[in-house]
């Protein structure tokens, strides 16, 4: 009985032919608004309950202009960084009543921004978010297209600009944080496996470990300087070319979890003991990095939440755009929002001895 209810066919009409109310007593229950008595409203909600009544949610959208749907564009849902981020974006959506319309890239170089476009305005989506980090001139579809034709975009990962919003992670601050920890745990040569050239979050993350090493009086010089690309494998290999390009390095940052892990093997590999000689930092937190041989100490980067905060914004430029007072005046100027990460310490920065 209780499944039968729970996927009823019950109406509004018959609601009120139950409850011997009228339909617009019925929509006032269900919606929480207007004034109705006490006793009203329980008994109609006993009737709502008892017949298992939903509110037809298509009725609802096309009454409100909406489809109640976002559209997600992203890629890499195997790497953990976009599978959080748009865990967060699902979550927050689902609360709020809506669900998503996922459009998958191969890469985020790949073109075609045209017509995913084209895909999410045909499936009449209330707002877009675009989960694509920025790498090299990826964006630059935006300076052709006239982004009020289009609905409401929120783009992640991308450096701020004045034309939309965006949200991020503050990986400078990240590589800061790391980086002044590994000087404080007494670190007299830091080097830095950088992620790939040309994604923007690989080179805030570098620019904070060379500015606050910069700032601190330390060697910066390229011999400490080395580039994988975001993968386990390539950051055994740098980790290799740093060992033998300064081998007097004590203290590393990587720029993710999976570079630190290759290191992790290329230091074991090289009679190089983490924690005691040797001090390592990832970035991340990735959930396998508390299980490194050492434990990784990390910066935690808040993805979920992210994806929860671009819903957020999402719907506030749909709400604004829809109102009858921002028809009449200036569009909202847009936000650029960083949000902050923070050290998580593990056995892998236990301190020179």
């Amino acid at each position: 009985m209780i499944f039968m209810k729970r996927f009823s066919n019950a109406t509004i009409f018959d609601v009120a032919e139950r409850a011997g109310v009228s339909t617009r007593t019925v929509s006032r229950v269900v919606n929480q608004k207007g004034e109705i008595t006490e006793e009203t409203r329980a008994r109609v909600q006993a009737v709502i309950d008892e017949l298992g009544y939903r509110p037809n949610i298509l009725a609802r959208s096309l009454v409100r202009q909406r489809s109640n749907v976002l559209g997600v564009v992203t890629w890499g849902l195997h790497y953990y960084a976009p599978s959080r981020i748009v865990m967060g974006i699902e979550q927050r959506a689902s609360e709020l009543g809506y669900t998503l319309f996922l459009q998958l890239i191969s890469h985020p170089t790949a073109e075609g921004a045209e017509n995913i476009l084209h895909t999410l305005a045909d499936h009449r989506v209330d707002g877009i978010i675009w989960a694509i980090p920025e790498v090299d001139d990826n964006h630059k579809w935006i300076r052709g297209i006239p982004l009020d034709n289009l609905p409401p975009i929120i783009f992640l990962n991308a450096r701020p600009q004045t034309t939309f919003d965006s949200i991020a992670v503050n990986n400078h601050r990240g590589a800061e944080i790391a980086t002044q920890y590994l000087l404080q745990q007494g670190c007299k040569h830091i080097g830095v496996i950088k992620g790939p050239q040309g994604w923007w979050e690989a080179e805030e993350r570098f620019a904070g470990w060379l500015g606050t090493l910069a700032a601190a009086g330390r060697d910066t010089s390229p011999r400490f300087v080395v580039e994988a690309d975001w993968s386990v494998e390539t950051g055994e290999q740098a980790m290799r070319r740093l060992l033998e390009q300064a081998p007097e390095v004590d203290g590393i940052f990587a720029s993710s979890d999976d570079i630190a892990l290759g290191a992790l093997t290329a230091a074991m590999q090289a009679g190089r003991h983490i924690s005691r000689d040797l001090v390592l930092v990832g970035f991340d937190n990735i959930p396998q990095s508390a299980y490194f041989q050492p434990p990784l100490t990390t910066i935690d980067q808040p993805l979920s939440r992210t994806g929860r905060t671009a819903v957020d914004l999402l719907l506030e430029r749909i709400e604004e755009r829809q109102s009858k007072k921002s028809q009449t005046s200036a569009p909202a100027s847009p936000k650029a929002i960083q949000l902050e990460p923070r050290l998580v310490i593990r056995a892998s920065s236990g301190g020179l001895k």
